[in-house]
């Protein structure tokens, strides 16, 4: 006799992540035109960043915490913890890149804004759908 575990409907996951996906995408886009109108550059090497980029990047890389957050639902044994902690420490790395840039200090303060903006809404609203 084989013991088979199954694990909690990931729709509400996925629903619940997708939409903080999308809140996230927004608020960092308005966050990056509110810099923009208060006069601080979108520019990093010499390029500058479209507020719609913002919002793109922050939906892609939201969708691939979401992912991380189902592998997790699926295999470690205290999902929310383990989803917690590696993706506050992915947040901490993802400024690295910021404070490297080469940018204005306001433009870097922006990009790392930008970064805690998205991660302080995907990653309760995910965390809040995990078992603990």
């Amino acid at each position: 006799m084989s013991v088979t575990t199954t694990a909690a409907p990931a729709q509400p996951l996925v629903t619940g992540g997708l939409n903080a996906a999308a809140v996230a995408a927004a608020a960092t886009a308005t966050v990056a035109a509110a810099g923009e109108f208060a006069g601080i550059s979108l520019v990093v090497g010499g390029t500058p960043i479209p507020v719609f980029g913002f919002a793109v990047l922050t939906f892609i890389f939201s969708v691939v915490g979401l992912v991380l957050a189902l592998v997790l639902a699926r295999s470690a044994r205290r999902p929310r913890t383990a989803f917690v902690r590696t993706t506050i420490a992915l947040t901490a790395l993802s400024l690295v890149p910021d404070v490297l840039a080469d940018a204005s200090a306001t433009t870097k303060v922006l990009l790392m804004l930008t970064h805690v903006v998205a991660a302080a809404i995907v990653i309760p609203a995910v965390a809040r759908r995990l078992s603990a």
